[in-house]
């Protein structure tokens, strides 16, 4: 009998063999990784985030997480105006990138209306722009291998390092990407700057902010405590916030 559970194991096992672009073997994903593939094919891998008019953003967007990394090397950056700035993007990739932010603002780039919803509770719609990360992940090459990206970021809270992932579906959507700009101004400190993911169809604190390096790896388990981000690994968070 073909029940309701059944379909969807079913229906994932075929979205699976599809998704050779994500996985070299989609047939010996492991509990943990079939359930997010599940999650996926539930909610829609390509849907896309609603986009707002301008005239409908807040009057005043607040920060989520750390207001200001202060640490000698971030206010040194900050203090050049992060001239001397770069993102590293490493890992498994054919041709590792070392890019500035002038870099980054001369690709082709997106700009977006979204709302932004902290696991606080609090809303704000504002305006992002910023290239897609795509467009930096195809200047890297991505090997064959990779399966996560992960976000290593300027900021320590009580003295660990502050990362974050996603998965290669968030990475390649079309809405995701590399913020440098906020309003039509340059992104504020308390806002991540100079650049912060934008993953506009997941909460809050996926949205990595004060991003120094992105590393492109096979598993998420030798990565911080190897639940895939600091709130995952110290709170107990869900690796996979889809809203």
């Amino acid at each position: 009998m073909i029940t309701r559970r059944n379909a969807l194991i079913l229906g994932a096992g075929g979205l699976l063999a599809g998704c050779d672009r994500f996985t070299n073997d989609p047939w010996l994903l492991s509990a943990e990784d079939a359930h997010r593939f599940l999650q996926r094919s539930i909610t829609g891998r390509a849907a896309k985030a609603r986009e707002f008019r301008a005239e409908q953003r807040s009057p005043f967007f607040r920060t989520n997480g750390t207001a200001n990394p202060n640490t000698p090397e971030y206010e040194a950056l900050a203090a050049g105006r992060f001239a001397d700035w770069r993102l590293k993007v490493d890992g498994l990739v054919a041709r590792p990138l070392s890019l500035s932010l002038a870099q980054l603002q001369s690709m082709p780039q997106r700009a977006q209306i979204t709302r932004h919803d902290c696991v606080e509770g609090w809303s704000a719609i504002g305006k992002w722009q910023g290239p897609r990360l795509e467009t930096v992940l195809d200047l890297a090459g991505m090997r064959d291998t990779a399966r996560y990206l992960v976000f290593h970021c300027a900021d320590l809270l009580g003295g660990r390092p502050y990362y974050e992932s996603i998965d290669l579906v968030d990475a390649f959507h079309p809405q995701t990407i590399l913020a440098w700009a906020l309003n039509d101004r340059y992104l504020s400190v308390g806002h991540g700057a100079p650049i912060r993911l934008r993953v506009e169809r997941q909460l809050g604190y996926k949205h990595a902010k004060y991003v120094m390096r992105i590393e492109a790896v096979a598993s998420l388990a030798g990565i911080g405590g190897g639940k895939g981000g600091f709130w995952e690994d110290v709170a107990g968070y869900e690796w996979y916030a889809g809203i």
